[in-house]
């Protein structure tokens, strides 16, 4: 089997995963897959589906491929992942000139889908895949597309969390937790293939392991990945405040492999909003966390993601939550103004309207950028290791433990002859327009 396939991954990092194991899948039927749509057989779509902001960049790269394929610059096009998932009985009517679509529960089946609408294959006409997306977690293989030098690895699907404003259980399907011993396999052969960065990602990780072993086993399974020989940094992506528990703050704090940066979104502070929004705990409890964090792991950066404009949320909830930022001081935060996503009960609420969503979204982004430029500043004639990523032609760049991948920028770092992909220790010797300087030691 012949053929050029282009692969286009939008979202999050799950999804990525998804789009990979696609891409095992595709090259192991005999396909060419890359990221180039000219002249492509078939371009595959793997969507985001969670907010209307992703939706929107869904819809206008569909419908900019579609363009493509009426001008005759690919010939077929797929859609995958969340956004047929949520909409599956209304998006090839909406856009015809998608030729096919694959949900969520039907990632392995890439291949049946693309031979449906190139021809030849034993699905006929079949131009819809939708499977169960309560089912077990796929083990299928990756074509690892991050970089040489650090790779996702993701330990469950689906969330049962249940937040009053979130369409993603309906989408992903319940939590399911990978069985533990596949996780640690996959690891050992990412660190084989010469991986130095895992980042482990879920919903929610802080959940795993409780619907296949009766309890939370995230503390038992880093103790495992930290004993991989080779295996230089273990960053976490995303825990649920309410279920950090002393067991793995301690193992955090004893293994130097697991990097002090934790991503923890909270979405709000007001103990109202926490209760409508359906999140588990209060925010004096969220706030004694942070403390304790801090307490327990020396230079910590903490991540969060704050949402504006939530149902319940007044001038004084608001205040509540930009003092809270203002006095925190948290490291990194993604500020989101809310969109009501259809079918949630949080878009059933009185809330603010969008204008002023957008508004104070804007002020607490300049909070943030105040508490960061601080940061930074403080950063300046430190010591650091630093994971060299490439060279643009003027510098290198690269991310020390505080920058997660795609949220967080680079340091750029000057020098000669420095090796990509490999670590390096750093001085940092200025910032400016939240960008780090540094020079090799």
């Amino acid at each position: 089997m012949t053929g050029k396939i282009a692969m286009i991954s939008l979202g999050c990092a799950k999804n990525l995963v998804n789009s990979e194991q696609m891409m095992f899948l595709l090259r192991q039927a005999g396909y060419e897959v890359s990221g180039d749509t000219n002249g492509a057989d078939v371009v595959i779509v793997n969507t985001c589906g969670f907010i209307e902001s992703a939706k929107m960049e869904a819809i206008e790269e569909i419908i900019n491929l579609g363009s493509m394929k009426k001008d005759g610059k690919i010939k077929k096009l797929i859609v995958a992942g969340c956004l047929p998932e949520r909409y599956k009985s209304e998006i090839m009517a909406e856009m015809p000139e998608i030729d096919a679509i694959v949900g969520t529960g039907s990632f392995d089946e890439i291949t049946e889908a693309v031979r449906a609408v190139v021809g030849g294959g034993k699905s006929g006409n079949k131009t819809e895949f939708f499977g169960d997306i309560d089912a077990p977690v796929s083990e299928t293989g990756r074509v690892i597309s991050t970089s040489p030098a650090w790779a996702y690895l993701k330990i469950a699907e689906g969330c049962d969390n249940r937040c009053a404003y979130c369409v993603i259980p309906d989408i992903r399907g319940k939590f399911r937790s990978r069985p533990q011993e596949n996780i640690i396999e996959e690891a050992r052969g990412l660190v084989e293939s010469g991986v130095r960065e895992l980042i482990v990602v879920a919903q929610d990780i802080t959940r795993y392991g409780l619907d296949i072993y009766g309890k939370s086993c995230l503390a038992s399974l880093l103790t495992g990945l930290c004993a991989i020989d080779g295996l230089k940094w273990i960053r976490l992506h995303y825990l649920y405040p309410n279920e950090i528990d002393e067991e793995l703050i301690d193992v955090i704090a004893e293994n130097d492999k697991i990097i002090k940066y934790l991503d923890i979104p909270i979405q709000h502070i007001n103990d109202d909003i926490l209760k409508n929004m359906n999140r588990r705990g209060t925010g004096g409890e969220i706030r004694s966390l942070f403390r304790r964090l801090r307490q327990r792991l020396p230079g910590l950066v903490l991540r969060t993601s704050i949402i504006s404009g939530l149902p319940g949320e007044g001038e004084k909830e608001f205040e509540e939550l930009a003092e809270f930022l203002r006095e925190t001081k948290i490291e990194r935060v993604g500020v989101f103004a809310y969109s009501p996503e259809e079918g949630t009960p949080a878009s059933l609420m009185d809330r603010p309207d969008r204008d002023e969503a957008e508004h104070r979204a804007e002020i607490l982004v300049d909070i943030q950028s105040r508490v960061m430029d601080d940061f930074n500043d403080s950063r300046v004639g430190s010591l650091t290791a630093v994971l060299v990523e490439g060279f643009d032609g003027e510098v290198y760049y690269g991310r020390s433990y505080a920058e997660s991948p795609d949220v967080d920028g680079y340091i750029t770092i000057t020098g000669d002859n420095i090796p990509v992909d490999d670590f390096i220790d750093v001085q940092i010797t200025g910032a400016e327009d939240g960008q780090l300087r540094a020079e090799p030691i």
